[in-house]
């Protein structure tokens, strides 16, 4: 079994994601007009307008803190710090390469998640890459596939090892037991959890917030403090990159090491086209009413997760001179010795909280995408969601005390798979997401708000829900 599961991580992971992730991204970029450029401003328009009076959905302010919740995780402390120790600083670079092509992907996959999405239990918006797969490309068999993989990777075991990253965060800091720590995450998980994807939604927008601006304001103040020797830094990773300063990394591989760990580290983190955040996207109400608006929100979403907060946490291990090649050190422990050198000692307990933060934000985040998979395998009714509800905390509890590794590389395998699927789907789509937005930037150019009229799509009868976007 463990042969088999390293065999197709290595084709996901090693082949067919890293290149293809990448290649679905410029796709994206080019064919839509280097839209996440030239439109920068419509992200956050998308975000600040007013929500509407639909109870039906969520704000797009809280899709995009849901997203957050999910994409902001350990990876963007652990992760990035991996990334400069394997690939040297010109790793970074990448990661913001793949994330600025990233977020035309984003943008793509989930206004096609708000255009197939439907009405599920209880009148509340459902939908993601499994609807889009079975009502937009006829294949409900492939959307199935996608759906199990969704629960198993995001619903399932990703909780188990974000739970794990808390327990030993906690252990090293504080001391306190795994087992405790497992029990703690449990219980407030569940408290919000089993209040359903609403409330999830209603603890992001307070936490996310006040998450990522804490971390954001203590990088502001270790830049300031060293306002010097950020445009070194800068360069460094600028010309790492390139390797024109290879010495500067220390890594052998040079700008090959670089492009790869920093391409394979910004994808793990942003998560653009893996077909996760598509799932609270769909759950929206969007805000001009057209499913673009959506997508806008959802390309917001890769660049706060990778340009700003990845970025953050990589210019306070430049800055702090602790990264040293060949030693060993790496992972969480080399961006709490960072920390440590700007903050004193404050820095590990602080890096021990922040993780606690991210990590239990991608609990809950993770299970609303999980949520929506269930409405689409018809299993979206209370007692089945109190089944799922209850695995995932027991996977929390045993994921703080125990890491099987063959179980987290079935979970990798599993996200390649549905990621894989999510990208076939969405490049076989893209004339309908050129379509949305030759719309939506038409009614704009006429001093329009852009409203989506289903009936300038006769293609699409029969395979969207009029009646959501009939009468808004």
């Amino acid at each position: 079994m463990s042969s088999v599961i390293d065999f197709l991580n290595t084709i996901f992971w090693s082949y067919v994601l890293i290149y293809g992730l990448l290649a679905v991204g410029i796709f994206f970029t080019i064919r839509l007009g280097f839209i996440q450029f030239v439109h920068f401003g419509e992200l956050f328009r998308s975000v600040l307008r007013a929500p509407t009076t639909d109870k039906n959905g969520i704000s797009p302010f809280q899709a995009l803190t849901v997203s957050l919740a999910s994409r902001v995780g350990t990876g963007n402390l652990a992760g990035v710090a991996v990334a400069i120790y394997l690939g040297g600083p010109g790793a970074i670079f990448w990661m913001w390469m793949v994330a600025l092509v990233g977020m035309a992907t984003a943008y793509s996959e989930s206004a096609l998640a708000q255009l197939y999405k439907i009405k599920g239990p209880e009148g509340n918006y459902r939908g993601g890459p499994a609807f889009y797969i079975a009502r937009g490309l006829g294949l409900p068999w492939l959307g199935a596939i996608f759906a199990v993989c969704l629960i198993l990777s995001f619903g399932l075991v990703f909780n188990a090892v974000q739970a794990n990253s808390i327990a030993e965060a906690f252990e090293g800091a504080f001391g306190l037991p795994k087992l405790v720590t497992g029990l703690v995450i449990a219980g407030l998980a569940g408290v919000i959890i089993f209040g359903g994807i609403k409330k999830i939604a209603q603890v992001a927008e307070i936490v996310v917030p006040f998450m990522a601006g804490g971390y954001l304001l203590l990088a502001v103040y270790v830049l300031i403090v060293n306002i010097t020797d950020v445009p070194h830094v800068l360069w460094t990773i600028v010309s790492s990159a390139f390797g024109f300063n290879e010495a500067v990394g220390g890594v052998a591989g040079g700008i090959i090491a670089a492009m790869l760990n920093g391409i394979k580290r910004g994808l793990f983190s942003n998560e653009a086209g893996m077909g996760s955040a598509p799932n609270i996207a769909a759950v929206a109400t969007p805000v001009p009413h057209h499913p673009s608006s959506q997508g806008f929100v959802q390309a917001l979403g890769v660049f706060i997760d990778t340009i700003l907060v990845c970025t953050a946490t990589a210019t306070m291990i430049l800055l702090s001179g602790v990264l040293e090649p060949g030693s060993g050190v790496t992972g969480t422990q080399l961006t709490q010795q960072a920390l440590s050198v700007h903050i004193g000692a404050a820095g590990h307990y602080f890096i021990a909280i922040a993780i606690f933060f991210f990590a239990f934000t991608s609990v809950i985040g993770n299970y609303s995408y999980a949520e929506n998979a269930m409405v689409y395998l018809g299993l979206g009714d209370k007692p089945k969601l109190m089944v799922l509800r209850g695995i995932l905390l027991a996977m929390v509890v045993w994921g703080s005390i125990q890491t099987i590794q063959t179980v987290f590389d079935l979970a990798d395998a599993s996200m390649g798979l549905m990621a894989t699927i999510n990208l076939i789907a969405i490049v076989l789509l893209s004339g309908t997401v050129v379509k949305l937005t030759n719309d939506y930037f038409a009614q704009r150019k006429l001093g329009k708000e852009p409203t989506f009229n289903p009936h300038d799509y006769p293609e699409l009868k029969g395979k969207i829900d009029q009646s959501i976007w009939d009468g808004q």
